[in-house]
């Protein structure tokens, strides 16, 4: 809250200040709390509806929240790897059974075959290849060391037992 008030006083605009806080939340707290995004969204909200002065109340609450959140930087890690990944294979085609066939030929090459729709599976999944052959078991999303993402890696364990290492 210090570095808040250095930067209301300082004459930045509490525009840019609540931007750099859905930022903040997404890269540096992620799925440690997700609500942390959607009060950050909201605090943007409401900083360009109240305006200066008041928003800086706002602001404070949102500053205290986030630096109070769990952090984790497993989703930003994960865009990067999944990034890096992309420019070194290239374009790579998109496995037939989750391809959609909105037309006769499309079905005709078998387009959509095989593909299990999780949501008539118990707990609405159903373990399926997502990604091309060449890069399929890859590991992209590692939930990060925190109540909240260990909770997800249990789950992911649960669904998709050994094959990614959870």
């Amino acid at each position: 809250v210090y570095w808040l008030a250095r930067m209301v006083e300082g004459g930045e605009d509490p525009k840019f200040i609540a931007r750099r806080l859905l930022i903040l939340a997404s890269e540096d707290i992620g799925n440690a709390n997700p609500t942390a995004l959607v009060i950050a969204n909201n605090c943007f909200q409401a900083v360009q509806a109240v305006g200066y002065p008041e928003c800086e109340i706002i602001l404070s609450q949102t500053v205290t929240y986030l630096a109070s959140s769990p952090k984790s930087n497993a989703a930003y890690k994960a865009i990067k790897e999944a990034k890096k990944l992309v420019k070194e294979t290239g374009d790579l085609p998109v496995p037939l059974p989750i391809r959609n066939a909105p037309t006769g030929l499309m079905k005709d090459l078998d387009y959509g075959k095989g593909y299990r729709y999780a949501h008539d599976y118990d707990n609405n999944f159903i373990e399926q290849e997502f990604l091309p052959n060449e890069i399929k078991g890859k590991l992209l999303y590692n939930p990060g060391k925190n109540a909240r993402e260990e909770e997800l890696r249990k789950r992911l364990k649960s669904f998709w037992k050994d094959k990614y290492g959870y």
